[in-house]
């Protein structure tokens, strides 16, 4: 039985309907092992993992005639003559695989689940008239939640933000700190997780990012120069938590600003960062404004670079929301600022260690914003009713 993603119950719940299933993410979030346990659910024999990385398995689709695939699908135990789950794992290694999916989607009672490690690929692997017949499914590095999962440790806390603001326990905080402090430090990505050894902690790291560097970068991106794409990810990493000046780095970087938006676009659509957008009334001046950075991961920041503790918190913070929240920031001057607010409704301020006054200004900037909630989240322990420990989260 594989590690619980808190994912694992939307995608399970695909496997009942005919729609193509995606999981897409960074390299070595999950994603195998989740269609691996996706595939011992499915209570039938005609059923098949196929990994694209295989060449092997890459010629089973590589057919002029679509309904020749099943005779290549027979001596793997599938046909059609009953309904089929065909899962198939690093799809983006066959980009003419979504003519032939959408051939046997429509013709034959078959289940299609896929995963691909970028969605600069994956959101685009099939033609628009395969519009639903998709459904994409985001797999991040875990949060903290699941970190805890991962290391055996059970905390249970309230869904809602208002009831973690009420529960919250200082033993229990005070428990769970140097758990909070290593995840700060290695992040979430499970195999780092699951490794004891700091020194081999750091070694997964290093080649997390050299693995996505040298396969998704390289293999999909279309840069003359691809030293300045790793010249700006380097340049970004003390920018955390900040708002990002396009001029600023296309001077640093000597390329036209074109250029950067075009190599921040891929870094986002590869999962490698993300830009949030400044909350506004209007969806178009949301989509205007400047945008604050934040990175996959923690641990890849720490291995790239350094950072404040307090933009390794808030970065940390981000990766616990990422996956129930649709994110946003506020700013309006120097004096007007909210760390982020949630699907629009909710004012979260980061802050290390919580004074009086960070409330006060938290409850100030929400009401003139007229956002119903507002909650500042610490690492160290605060008794105030509006504070949330990050332990909780």
């Amino acid at each position: 039985m594989p590690y619980k993603r808190q994912l694992y119950p939307k995608i399970e719940a695909e496997l009942a309907t005919k729609e193509i299933t995606i999981i897409t993410g960074m390299r070595r979030v999950g994603k195998t092992t989740a269609l691996h346990h996706l595939y011992n659910l499915v209570d039938t024999q005609n059923k098949l993992i196929l990994d694209l990385e295989n060449p092997l398995h890459r010629k089973v689709f590589e057919e002029e005639n679509y309904d020749s695939i099943w005779n290549n699908l027979k001596p793997f135990g599938i046909t059609n003559n009953s309904k089929s789950y065909i899962f198939i794992d690093e799809a983006q290694n066959l980009p003419e695989i979504s003519r032939a999916i959408k051939y046997l989607y429509d013709h034959y009672d078959v289940k299609f689940i896929l995963t691909g490690s970028s969605s600069y690929y994956l959101r685009n692997l099939f033609p628009e008239s395969l519009a639903g017949r998709k459904i994409i499914f985001e797999l991040y590095p875990l949060n903290f939640s699941e970190f805890l999962t991962f290391k055996h440790v059970d905390h249970i806390t309230p869904n809602s933000l208002g009831e973690k603001s009420q529960i919250k326990n200082k033993i229990s905080h005070q428990k769970l700190t140097s758990l909070y402090n290593e995840y700060m430090e290695f992040g979430g990505f499970p195999s780092v997780v699951l490794e004891n050894d700091q020194n081999r902690k750091k070694l997964l790291l290093s080649e997390i990012f050299t693995s996505y560097f040298e396969k998704d970068a390289k293999n999909l991106a279309d840069f003359n120069d691809m030293s300045k794409l790793r010249d700006l990810i380097l340049i970004l990493i003390p920018r955390i938590g900040q708002k990002v000046d396009i001029q600023k780095l296309a001077v640093t970087l000597s390329v036209s600003r074109a250029t950067v938006y075009s190599y921040l676009s891929f870094l986002e659509q590869t999962y490698f960062i993300t830009m949030l957008n400044r909350h506004s009334g209007s969806i178009d001046r949301q989509s205007a404004g400047s945008k604050k950075l934040f990175m996959c991961d923690t641990g890849i920041i720490n291995t790239l670079g350094k950072v404040s503790q307090g933009q390794l918190f808030e970065q940390s913070i981000f990766q616990c929301l990422r996956d129930n929240y649709k994110i946003t920031y506020y700013n309006k001057g120097v004096l007007s600022e909210i760390d982020f607010i949630l699907d629009n409704k909710v004012a979260i301020e980061v802050k290390y260690s919580a004074a009086k006054k960070d409330f006060t200004s938290l409850n100030r900037r929400k009401k003139s914003l007229k956002v119903s909630e507002g909650y500042v989240v610490t690492h160290e322990f605060s008794d105030n009713l509006q504070s949330i420990v990050s332990t909780d989260l």
